[in-house]
């Protein structure tokens, strides 16, 4: 057994995503590595006592040692600032206390913290990078290359590569991307690619009828960093050698904008269908599709990014049309013969995917390729032993 691990991450444990992507791995870990967790709470979240209570008996049964701060959101800048000095202060003392040797932290605001403690105390710093955050903001319109805010979050992110013991990135092309930064020409520290898992035991094949009708779908956010315009047009070419198909769209708040882009690209209402439904029924819904579509925008942020979807979309036998230029998605679907990654989203370019989509699904071992696939690459297992290997590599 480890001299132990401190976790710190800025999502709490209450949010699913602290849960799926935070506590799934390390439920797994604490056998072998004694795990404290510093995670920030939203106060509404907290409010949940029921829920809290799950959270916390989950913690007790895999033994880690929880240790939830308050999340500040108000006066944003400095709120940020407060909830990184006390959680420097807290991570400070656990590691003192529980003499731990290593000291993980979920992507940037989590590793200024992590940073302060490794200096104070020696411990080996694991950077969880989970891509490249401040080129996010950039990209998504929230900030400006040149502004303040992105001068600092990059001086941040370079000393967090220079300072860590151990890198986790989502993407092998992010890794790639990395070795071009001009302060890491001359070496790296070690790099592990540990992707999103996604809950194979219930993204899984059911067995359900799907019919004759081609159902091609859509799950989760049409916004933000989707390319919904373009899954429009490609089901528009779709229906020209399907007039039968159907698009089957899972989203639950923005139906109003997903029909207005579907009416603009001249998509009948009678050829789509839009359901709202919770994430537990998300995998039945799934089970109705033949093949699942999304774009996402190709900018250089997102060559770090994973997307969970492609994981479940697999996971329950899914062939998938999607694009290149976002982290390993078009080498892990063209590689492995589970899609198609599309580099043009003219006309001629989506009817040639649409095309090439129809032929996968038509493979009598399509289903068995895609589950075999999402095994190899998403599940919880495999990152497991991921994250087990690096930690036995800095005891």
């Amino acid at each position: 057994m480890s001299g132990g691990v401190l976790y710190v991450s800025y999502s709490g444990m209450l949010e699913p995503l602290g849960q799926s992507q935070v506590l799934a791995y390390q439920e797994n870990l604490a056998a072998d590595h004694p795990v404290h967790l510093v995670s920030f709470e939203r106060p509404e979240d907290w409010a949940r006592i029921n829920e809290r209570e799950v959270v916390a008996q989950r913690m007790r049964t895999a033994g880690i040692h929880w240790h939830p701060l308050r999340y500040h959101k108000r006066f944003s800048f400095l709120a940020t600032a407060w909830d990184i000095l006390c959680g420097s202060v807290k991570g400070l003392c656990i590691v003192r206390k529980h003499r731990l040797t290593i000291v993980h932290a979920r992507s940037y605001v989590s590793s200024v913290m992590a940073l302060m403690i490794k200096r104070a105390t020696g411990a080996k710093y694991v950077f969880d990078m989970r891509g490249f955050w401040a080129d996010e903001r950039v990209d998504g319109g929230l900030w400006s290359p040149s502004g303040r805010m992105y001068r600092v979050a990059k001086w941040f992110e370079r000393r967090f590569l220079l300072s860590a013991d151990h890198v986790i990135s989502l993407t092998q092309a992010g890794v790639d991307e990395m070795r071009k930064f001009p302060y890491l020409r001359e070496g790296m520290p070690p790099v592990t690619v540990i992707p999103t898992c996604a809950d194979l035991a219930r993204f899984k094949p059911l067995a359900l009828d799907k019919g004759t009708q081609f159902v091609l779908g859509y799950v989760g956010s049409a916004g933000t960093w989707y390319l919904f315009d373009v899954v429009a047009a490609c089901f528009q070419q779709l229906l020209t050698i399907r007039p039968d198909a159907t698009l089957l769209i899972i989203n639950r708040e923005e139906h109003g904008y997903i029909v207005a882009r579907l009416a603009a690209a001249g998509v009948p209402e009678a050829a789509f269908e839009i359901r709202s439904v919770d994430h537990a029924d998300v995998p039945r819904e799934m089970a109705r599709m033949h093949a699942g579509v999304f774009f996402i925008k190709p900018v250089f942020s997102k060559q770090a990014s994973a997307p969970t979807k492609l994981g479940e979309f697999l996971g329950c036998g899914i062939p998938c049309l999607s694009n290149r230029g976002v982290g390993d998605m078009a080498s892990l679907l063209e590689g492995e013969q589970v899609g198609v990654a599309l580099a043009e989203f003219d006309t001629a370019s989506l009817l040639v995917g649409v095309e090439s989509l129809l032929k996968l699904v038509a493979l009598p071992e399509i289903s068995a390729r895609c589950v075999q696939s999402a095994h190899r690459h998403f599940s919880l297992d495999e990152g497991v032993a991921r994250y087990q290997a690096v930690y036995e590599s800095l005891e």
